[in-house]
């Protein structure tokens, strides 16, 4: 069972997955958290599956029109941080409904994605390969987008932590103190599209609202606060795809699944503890107050 750890100490692509899910758990934990408090969990989802026609843009103009330097990242950058700014202007300004709008950008992309990789000449398995994603294939470009990520993440979630968790918790509240809602919420839905892109790169497009969403709604069960949630999640987020790597490796199967799979076991054990423990609460505050007063 220790064979990644192993491997981890000699093999430069084992290094390479252990600090990407150092790092992502960074971007993981802070954004995770504002995604659940805010409940824009099926936003994210949406924004997730227009990355595929991003990507697949990319390598079309990559192959067809010799742009080697347009790495199908940027076009995932590009795909998410627009299918943001079309949902949260059509959230904020619009009298389409919201839920219409992002169906419509989740099939619209991913269905683009689909036809540019059947027109692309040549071999583009790998953008497939973006839907399920493998962290063990992460190469140092992709670690340096992934810390540049973080930087980014962590230093506007200082510089306005009071109004993200306004916007967040109480829209309302925020606009009576004269803070810009739209524009924080926005802001948000941004840094949800760029994280979104980062954990496709580990888990794929179609796990990545798991990872997104799982460690922070664990962590929200006993954090006090929102930042003891996002550092809780952030924790949680690395220990399950450490606990994926070292469980998958050996029998060679596909990681991301099973960080997944993992990470979706502790939160129906955590929800199923905290059931029981209730009940038996419940049921020894009834005994008590069934006894006789002497």
């Amino acid at each position: 069972m220790l064979e990644f750890w192993q491997a981890a100490l000699s093999q430069p692509l084992a290094q390479n997955a252990v600090l990407a899910a150092l790092l992502v758990s960074v971007a993981c934990g802070v954004v995770g958290s504002y995604v659940v408090v805010r409940r824009i969990t099926y936003i994210a989802a949406g924004v997730a599956h227009c990355v595929l026609g991003g990507m697949g843009a990319a390598r079309y103009l990559q192959t067809v029109y010799g742009w080697t330097a347009f790495h199908p990242i940027y076009g995932a950058m590009i795909a998410a941080l627009g299918a943001a700014a079309i949902i949260g202007w059509v959230s904020l300004y619009s009298k389409e409904r919201e839920d219409s709008a992002i169906s419509a950008m989740w099939s619209m992309g991913m269905a683009a994605g689909v036809l540019f990789i059947y027109i692309t000449p040549g071999y583009t398995g790998d953008l497939m390969g973006y839907l399920f994603g493998n962290i063990l294939l992460v190469t140092r470009h992709h670690l340096y987008f992934l810390l540049g990520l973080d930087v980014i993440i962590l230093l506007l979630a200082v510089r306005w932590y009071d109004e993200f968790q306004a916007v967040c918790f109480d829209e309302e509240f925020a606009r009576t103190r004269n803070i810009n809602a739209g524009f924080f919420y926005i802001l948000l839905l941004g840094l949800t599209a760029l994280t979104v892109v980062a954990l496709s790169m580990i888990v794929g497009i179609v796990l990545v609202i798991a990872l997104l969403t799982l460690p922070a709604a664990l962590s929200g069960r006993f954090a006090g606060s929102l930042m003891q949630m996002m550092a809780w999640a952030s924790g949680l987020c690395a220990l399950f795809c450490f606990a994926g790597l070292t469980l998958s490796y050996k029998p060679d199967l596909p990681a991301g699944p099973t960080i997944i799979l993992i990470a979706g076991a502790a939160y129906f054990s955590a929800a199923v503890f905290s059931l029981i423990r209730h009940k038996l609460q419940h049921q020894g505050a009834k005994k008590k107050s069934a006894r006789p007063n002497r």
